[in-house]
Parts: C-alpha cells; structure tokens; sequence
C-alpha cells in the first residue's frame, strides 16, 4: 500500500506556500513606505486557499494566464484578482497607500499563521515516519 501525500497532507502544504506568499507581499508593502503613488497589496488568503482547495478537489491546480507572452511562475496566477489593494484609513499627500504599523501587524499576524501551518504540517510528516516505522 502507497502513501499518498496528497491525502495525507491535505491542504496544509498549499496554505504553508500561501503564507509565505503573504509575507513577500507585506514585505514589499513595507519596503515601499516611502515611495509615492506606491498602492499596498495584500493577499486574500481564505478566498485563495478556497479556490485552490476546489481545484485540488477537481484535479485542476495550475497557473492561469491571460496572455502567452507571460512567463509561468511558481505561486498565485499574474494578475489574479485575490491580490487585492489596500484601502487607506487615512489619505496621505503623496498618495501612498501603505500604512506600515497596520502591515506590521499584519506581518506578524502572518508570521505566527505560518508558524501554526508549520508545526501542524510537521506534525503530520512525523506521523507518517512513525507509522513508516512500524511505532
């Protein structure tokens, strides 16, 4: 009997990618705080792990382009419309959009999300040696 990781794991590997996704993005919203007409970005991640877990379901997981000229990349589709504009609580005079206290605490309500996936996927993976193991 094979061991399909697929099953074992669930979704659990997707959201761990996604949350490393957000984090690039907040990254760069905050890189960005002093750049004007920058617009902060950030990711809706139930809406995406959402979509790629009906995907998954439906044997579909694959980027989505809307031009041939676009080159593949690993992650979220160009131009997906789960990575969405932020809206500014206050308007500034060089029409930057980043608020960076809210993206830190973003990126630490981001970072410890990531943390919980990671030892849950962890956990997952030492149960399967165990259960490899005989124990």
């Amino acid at each position: 009997m094979s061991i399909s990781f697929a099953s074992a794991l669930g979704i659990h590997d997707k959201a761990l990618s996604f949350r490393a996704q957000r984090a690039e993005v907040l990254a760069n919203n905050m890189a960005n705080a002093d750049t004007p007409n920058f617009k902060a970005r950030d990711l809706d991640f139930a809406a995406v792990l959402a979509e790629q877990s009906s995907k998954a379901q439906g044997g579909q997981f694959q980027l989505n382009r809307n031009n041939s000229r676009h080159i593949e990349a690993d992650g979220f589709p160009v131009g997906d419309s789960s990575l969405l504009y932020r809206t500014p609580a206050a308007p500034s005079l060089d029409q930057n959009t980043v608020d960076l206290q809210l993206e830190q605490a973003s990126y630490a309500e981001n970072s410890v999300q990531f943390q919980a996936s990671f030892t849950l996927l962890n956990s997952k993976f030492k149960g399967l040696i165990g259960a490899i193991r005989g124990e």
